[in-house]
């Protein structure tokens, strides 16, 4: 887009949408801890579905404030229990297949990698494609959940940057921003790239871009 103001458009769209899922969740992974990552593969498993993101963010932390904040835990609650969150938490349409799917997924993590998600990155070597395609072998996660977790993991995990999938570069074309990974990287510093992908997504979902578009125009 011709004479857009690169600068401001970041600007706008970091105060407006600047803030990562995994801080919605309450995972801090920049520390990367195992809670942390967990609570992350979590997020990536109920995003994934075709559900509204803001339910998965309140599933997430309804999930994590009945205390089952890791695999073990998860999986030693009951089906009804789950479900019972899961039902008051936005996910009525999807409670049941839901819990078991994390069930399902908490003791894949369990038997494979003993809990710790962070094991998966070790597995991987720490190659993003390998990391990806272990992922969506952990139950409930696709190729959408895959981009989820890594576009969030990169806050922590250094071998991901730069992390934007093909719907985080649409968007940036959308606003005038460059679509080129290395182009579009540079717009901010190595703390500040999760919070842009994260806008990035946050911007679509939320039906802004024309909006902050033409708030950034100049005209």
């Amino acid at each position: 887009m011709a004479g857009t103001d690169t600068e401001a458009v970041v600007a706008e769209l970091l105060a407006r949408h600047g803030r990562t899922f995994a801080e919605e969740i309450g995972a801090d992974v920049p520390a990367d801890t195992a809670e942390a990552m967990f609570r992350l593969t979590v997020f990536a498993l109920l995003a994934g579905a075709r559900i509204r993101t803001a339910a998965a963010v309140q599933a997430c932390r309804a999930l994590m404030d009945a205390g089952w904040t890791d695999a073990a835990a998860m999986a030693d609650a009951t089906w009804a229990q789950r479900t019972r969150v899961l039902n008051h938490n936005g996910y009525a349409r999807y409670d049941e297949s839901t819990s078991r799917q994390l069930a399902d997924a908490c003791d894949y993590l369990s038997e494979t990698y003993d809990g710790d998600v962070r094991r998966l990155r070790e597995a991987a070597g720490q190659s993003p494609e390998r990391e990806r395609a272990l992922l969506q072998k952990i139950k409930g996660i696709g190729p959408v959940g895959a981009d989820i977790f890594l576009r969030e993991a990169q806050a922590g995990w250094d071998e991901l940057v730069p992390y934007l999938d093909e719907r985080v570069r649409h968007t940036a074309g959308e606003l005038g921003l460059p679509t080129s990974v290395t182009r579009l990287v540079d717009l901010v510093d190595r703390a500040d790239l999760p919070r842009l992908v994260a806008a990035l997504v946050r911007v679509r979902q939320e039906h802004d871009v024309a909006d902050l578009r033409e708030a950034t125009s100049g005209g």
